[in-house]
């Protein structure tokens, strides 16, 4: 592929929830001539030799569109795209697609998320193909749908085992403080498999990025007193500093509501760190031992008492054969280059 433009939120490898689109970015740019990424604003320098960044930034929602719009058209006056790929926001596909339907440059959306919303559904019927993990994490039933995994980085995640010598299960929590995270699941199960007579100790990390968040993060202090369980709730951690939690976890636990797909859970497995799951979008990487049900605790608790915390290697095998950045990024310059 000759020119690819690509939207996304943010370039930025210091960013605690977006850093992983850089290894997208690189990914992409190693498989096309000219690669030219649009997005709110991007860390200096982080962009190969054939990127070209175009940052629409500004204060307000109607000046970010502009200023999008602009950047857009004017790539499209130099030279006309292969195709054009939203990465998450369905509104990118709404802004361009006036634009780039009369050159015919096909449209792709990249979106894995369980929330349907009116522009989710615009998007999709404006979108040349729409790109999910599976068909599970793709809140509408659309005929334009190709599953294609995750686009996880492997060179940024290893098997290490530096734990140190203790007593029961260290399990390792990550992701905003929101409640379609399930982490009262998690603090129930612990106190389950606690009265079972196994020591639990949960260790948390995330933000609290919204007022209800904050709320939310409020009720499970409580929780956590209440139910006199061996909890830590931390704030967030660089994305660098997550493969040595890793290292240290005998587990990572994730009780995401519905059929979203974490991206942690695939970088845990990738560092052949065992996973306890609650979405059913994880069914073709975790065996029936690593599941639970989200809405009842105990069954998290049962699988605690029941797990054997050594290192899975075969994990990191799935991870690389079906969901890595290189198989993520040959599958999108495929299925939305041939369209």
């Amino acid at each position: 592929m000759h020119k690819l433009i690509f939207a996304t939120q943010k370039l930025d490898s210091r960013d605690t929830i977006l850093a992983a689109t850089v290894a997208k970015v690189n990914a992409l740019a190693a498989r096309v001539d000219e690669l030219v990424v649009l997005c709110d604003s991007a860390e200096p320098g982080i962009a190969p030799a054939n990127v070209r960044v175009h940052e629409f930034g500004a204060a307000t929602r109607v000046g970010r569109g502009t200023r999008f719009v602009q950047a857009l058209a004017g790539e499209l006056r130099q030279r006309r795209p292969d195709a054009f790929v939203a990465h998450m926001i369905p509104l990118y596909v709404v802004l361009a697609a006036p634009l780039l339907k009369p050159l015919r440059v096909p449209i792709g959306l990249w979106y894995s998320h369980p929330n349907d919303h009116a522009l989710v559904r615009v998007a999709d019927a404006l979108a040349t193909v729409v790109l999910s993990v599976d068909r599970s994490t793709f809140p509408l039933d659309s005929r334009k749908l190709v599953a294609i995994g995750h686009g996880i980085d492997l060179s940024e995640f290893s098997c290490e085992d530096e734990r140190q010598p203790h007593d029961g299960l260290h399990a390792l929590v990550l992701g905003r403080y929101s409640s379609i995270k399930g982490l009262e699941t998690v603090l129930r199960a612990a106190a389950f498999a606690a009265e079972a007579g196994l020591q639990v100790r949960i260790e948390a990390h995330g933000a609290t990025d919204l007022p209800a968040n904050d709320a939310y993060k409020a009720e499970l202090d409580e929780l956590v007193r209440a139910l006199g369980v061996d909890a830590v709730l931390g704030p967030a951690v660089p994305r660098a500093a997550i493969p040595a939690l890793f290292a240290h976890a005998d587990l990572l636990i994730n009780a995401t509501d519905g059929a979203s797909a974490d991206k942690v859970v695939y970088e845990a497995a990738a560092s052949c760190l065992p996973v306890l799951a609650a979405s059913p979008a994880f069914a073709d990487l975790l065996p029936d031992d690593l599941r639970f049900d989200r809405d009842r605790p105990e069954t998290l608790g049962v699988r605690l008492l029941a797990l054997d915390p050594v290192r899975r290697p075969e994990l990191r095998e799935v991870v690389g054969s079906r969901h890595s950045v290189e198989h993520w990024a040959d599958a999108v310059l495929a299925t939305v280059g041939r369209r």
